[in-house]
C-alpha cells in the first residue's frame, strides 16, 4: 500500500524531532499503522538549513502553501506556532481536504472552535497530542482512554519552566527572580519568559483539556489566569512547614449544583497552589510535567513525563500521524471528535468566574508585632463567615533596617469558601494599619 505522505510546516526543534524519530523508527511505526508514513515535503524559510537536516529525497521549499496545495500530500503538520499565519495555514489545509496535525496549543485554545467545526464539516481530522504535556499522551486518555467516565476534575502541573523554578525556589530557598535568571542561563526560560511564568501557556494547555473533559467550547478567553512572580521564598519555606509544597496547577472541575454551590458550570483556573506533599503530584520536580484526572468510575489516574523537548513533543506528533493513518479511509462519522464529544452533544455548561469559585486558602499578612493584631484579622474572617484550619506566626525575615516596629508573619490556612467572600476579607484586612505589606493569598487544593 502507498505511503501516507506528509507535509511539515515549520522544521525548528520539534520539526527535526519528529522528522528524525519518524525515519529512525519507521518500520516500528508501519507496523503499528498498517502502512507507512513518510515526510516528503517540507516548508521553511531557511531553506538551505532545511536541506541540510532532511537530505535528498525530500522537497523543500519556502512557501508553505505549496506543501498544502500538493495534491500528493494527505496530512499537513503545522509547527510554525502563534494565533496569526499558523490560523490561516491550518484552515487552508483544512480547506483542501488535508487533515492537520498541529503542536499550537495557542492557537487551538483561542481559536479551536472554529478550526474544529470546519474540519468536521470538511470530514477531515485536526489532530494535537502535542500540544498539551508534550510527550504525556494526555489528550488521548481524555478522548478514548476514559470515555466511559464522568470526569470531575483534572490537575495539571503543564509548564515546565514554572515548575523548575518552583523547584529550585524550594531546594535552595532563592527568591524567583534569582531562579528565573538561572532558569533564563540552563535554557528552561526563554529570553521573554512572560507566557510560561504568568501561566498564559499553562492556561492555553487546560483550557483545551476542559473542553475534552466536559465537552464544552474552547473558552481560553474566560480561563482566569495567575502566575509565580509573586511568589516568595518565605511562601515556599512556611508551605514547607505546613506539609505542603506550591505548584502552579491548571485546574478544570465540575461544579455540581448543591446548597453551597447553586450555579452548576466549569471551573478554568491557573494559579499557584498549596498541595499536601504527600501527594505524587506535589513530588513531581524540575521541568517534568504531570496531570491528574479524577473519573466517577476509574478514581484517580496521574499522567507523567517529558512536558518538552524534541523527541518526547515528537512521540507525540507522530502518534497522531498514526492514528490518523488508521482512521484515513473510515468514515468521519465514526472517528473520535475533536474534542471528544459528537459536535451535536456539546455542553453549554458555563465556565464560572473566578468570584464563584470556592476552594481554601493560605493567607501571609506581614504585621506590626503588637497586642490584638491576630484577633483584629481573625474577627474579620469570622464576620466573613470564613472558618480558619490554622494558624503559625513567625518571626519575620528580612526585615527592613529602619523599620519602626517589630514585624512578624502571620500565616493563615482557611476551610473552604467562596473566592468573592475572601476577596472582601483581604481587602478589609490590608486596610488594618497593623497590616504592614500585601497579603499572600494562595489556593489550597488537597486533590482528594
Amino acid at each position: 500500500m502507498k505511503p501516507i505522505q506528509v507535509g511539515l510546516l515549520g522544521i525548528g526543534v520539534v520539526g527535526s524531532g519528529t522528522f528524525n524519530v519518524l525515519k529512525r523508527n519507521q518500520e516500528e511505526i508501519k507496523r503499528r499503522a498498517g502502512r507507512g508514513i513518510e515526510i516528503t515535503m517540507v516548508a521553511d524559510l531557511n531553506v538551505a538549513r532545511a536541506q541540510e537536516l532532511v537530505g535528498p529525497g525530500v522537497m523543500v521549499v519556502n512557501d508553505a502553501r505549496a506543501v498544502i496545495a500538493n495534491p500528493d500530500i494527505d496530512i499537513v503538520i503545522e509547527l510554525i506556532g502563534g494565533y496569526g499565519i499558523a490560523k490561516t495555514l491550518v484552515l487552508e489545509a483544512i480547506a483542501a481536504g488535508k487533515h492537520v496535525v498541529t503542536a499550537n496549543k495557542a492557537l487551538l485554545a483561542v481559536h479551536g472552535t472554529e478550526i474544529f467545526a470546519t474540519a468536521s464539516a470538511k470530514g477531515v481530522m485536526v489532530a494535537f497530542e502535542a500540544a498539551v504535556a508534550g510527550g504525556i499522551p494526555i489528550i488521548k486518555a481524555l478522548r478514548e482512554g476514559l470515555t466511559a467516565n464522568r470526569i470531575q476534575w483534572i490537575a495539571g502541573i503543564i509548564n515546565g519552566t514554572t515548575n523548575f523554578i518552583l523547584s529550585e525556589m524550594r531546594d535552595k530557598g532563592l527568591d524567583f527572580a534569582v531562579v528565573l535568571k538561572e532558569a533564563q542561563r540552563l535554557g528552561y526560560a526563554e529570553a521573554d519568559p512572560t507566557f510560561d511564568i504568568e501561566g498564559v501557556d499553562a492556561a492555553h494547555k487546560a483550557t483545551l483539556m476542559s473542553a475534552i473533559a466536559f465537552g464544552i467550547p474552547v473558552q481560553f478567553d474566560k480561563a482566569y489566569i495567575e502566575g509565580i512572580t509573586k511568589l516568595g521564598a518565605a511562601d515556599i519555606k512556611y508551605a514547607e512547614q505546613l506539609g505542603y509544597r506550591i505548584k502552579l496547577l491548571g485546574i478544570a472541575k465540575r461544579r455540581e449544583p448543591g446548597a453551597t454551590n447553586p450555579t452548576e458550570g466549569i471551573e478554568l483556573r491557573v494559579h499557584p497552589c498549596l498541595i499536601p506533599a504527600k501527594r505524587l503530584i506535589a513530588n513531581v520536580e524540575g521541568a517534568m510535567n504531570a496531570v491528574v484526572v479524577q473519573g466517577d468510575a476509574v478514581g484517580t489516574t496521574l499522567y507523567y513525563g517529558k512536558g518538552a523537548g524534541a523527541e518526547p513533543t515528537a512521540s507525540a506528533v507522530i502518534a497522531d500521524l498514526v492514528d490518523i493513518t488508521r482512521l484515513h479511509t473510515a468514515d468521519p462519522k465514526q472517528r473520535v471528535p475533536h474534542l471528544a464529544f459528537q459536535p451535536n452533544a456539546m455542553s453549554d455548561l458555563p465556565v464560572l468566574p473566578m468570584g464563584e469559585v470556592v476552594t481554601s486558602y493560605y493567607l501571609r499578612l506581614r504585621v506590626a508585632d503588637e497586642t490584638g493584631v491576630l484577633a483584629k484579622v481573625t474577627g474579620i474572617l469570622a464576620d466573613a463567615g470564613i472558618s480558619i484550619d490554622a494558624v503559625l506566626q513567625r518571626e519575620a525575615d528580612e526585615v527592613s533596617a529602619d523599620a519602626k516596629v517589630a514585624q512578624t508573619d502571620v500565616i493563615i490556612l482557611t476551610h473552604d469558601c467562596q473566592e468573592a467572600r475572601m476577596n472582601a476579607a483581604i481587602a478589609q484586612m490590608q486596610a488594618l494599619p497593623s497590616v504592614l505589606e500585601p497579603i499572600t493569598r494562595i489556593r489550597k487544593e488537597e486533590l482528594a
